[in-house]
């Protein structure tokens, strides 16, 4: 019995040694989370989101952004590298292309080229003929670690972020956990093939929306719950500015209706655990090296939000609901149709934007 007790003890004194001592290579920063909003007025629940019809279900996980065509016909991106093809029914036509990487964000260009911001592979290109075409993998020298999301621009440009220059989309959780300003919103031009950084310093860089008059372009900055503006044109060009902050949730993709909303998809509302640990550094270190499955997770819970280029909320979706379509990563907005992705769902949603 006493060698049995020993044995315990033992394994316990392993198990406190390993959550306390054991090294990760990564150093967490003090910061100060701001009182997460109560979701009530502006954003209290409701259940517009319920009535979304899922497509795609079982063909593969995560389809975290959708594509729409000008037929209507709709690109998913998958975690294996397909991207998946369905018509206006939600029909499988099958494979349009194989990054063989993890594509994420995607965008269509004025030519047609399908454009994928894998987060493994860079910025990419596939054409009609289902060619790809690597376009960029690197800015100033730093390569890209986590390609994340993309928009085009009406000049051509393809804005995209490179969520983290240390944490590759395996270890997204660490970069949230470590929280230092690691991601850039970055420009590749098509005309000269050269890619500009033109912001850094930014909290996990998310989702990029630009303006429909291309005078600025937006990129939500997930571990700060917050939109930052980036001017193109006019006198406030190259300066940036945030929006909106103190978001109720993640903010992750972000996309223009062309019409003066930008939606914003939050794939988790605010945890109260993160937030009461943002000043520990050390809680942190331990939270991290618990198993993946016993660290902190999202609530089952859509939420969408419509704002307008100066940040404020015109839309409230939600479905607090336990079989709620979510996480919700991504949304698209085309002819009056909304298109939610996921990172982790085996399939992708529209439904009836709102008027």
């Amino acid at each position: 019995m006493k060698n049995v007790l020993k044995g315990i003890l033992a394994a316990f004194g392993l198990l406190v040694a390993y959550l306390l001592l054991w090294p990760l290579g990564v150093d967490p920063v003090v910061w100060e989370a701001p009182t997460a909003p109560e979701l009530v007025g502006t954003f209290a629940p409701n259940d517009y989101l319920k009535d979304r019809e899922v497509l795609g279900l079982n063909d593969g996980i995560g389809p975290e952004d959708i594509a729409v065509d000008d037929e209507g016909n709709m690109y998913a991106p998958y975690e294996d590298g397909r991207v998946i093809k369905y018509n206006v029914f939600g029909k499988s036509q099958g494979v349009y292309a194989n990054t063989e990487g993890r594509p994420l964000g995607l965008d269509f260009d004025a030519m047609g080229n399908l454009i994928i911001a894998d987060a493994i592979k860079g910025l990419l290109s596939v054409d009609k003929q289902n060619n790809i075409t690597v376009l960029s993998t690197e800015s100033d020298g730093i390569e890209f670690k986590f390609t994340d999301d993309v928009d085009i621009g009406t000049d051509g440009k393809i804005y995209f972020s490179d969520a983290s220059s240390g944490f590759d989309i395996h270890n997204y959780r660490v970069d949230l956990m470590v929280h230092r300003p690691l991601g850039r919103l970055l420009v590749y031009d098509p005309n000269t093939k050269m890619t500009t950084t033109l912001l850094s310093g930014l909290y996990f860089a998310n989702g990029v929306a630009v303006s429909p008059n291309g005078e600025y372009v937006l990129v939500n900055e997930t571990s700060e719950y917050r939109v930052t503006k980036y001017w193109l044109k006019g006198d406030k060009a190259g300066q940036s500015e945030m929006i909106i902050e103190n978001l109720p949730g993640f903010p992750d993709g972000i996309s223009s209706n062309g019409k003066g909303v930008y939606w914003v998809a939050f794939p988790a509302k605010r945890k109260a655990i993160i937030d009461n640990l943002a000043g520990k550094p050390f809680l942190r270190k331990i939270v991290l090296r618990l198993p993946e499955s016993a660290q902190p997770a999202p609530d089952q819970h859509g939420f969408v939000l419509g704002i307008d280029g100066n940040g404020r909320v015109i839309h409230n979706l939600q479905d607090p609901s336990p079989d709620s379509f979510s996480p919700i990563t991504s949304v698209e907005e085309k002819n009056g149709i909304l298109y939610l992705g996921s990172l982790t769902y085996p399939g992708f949603a529209r439904i009836s934007s709102p008027e």
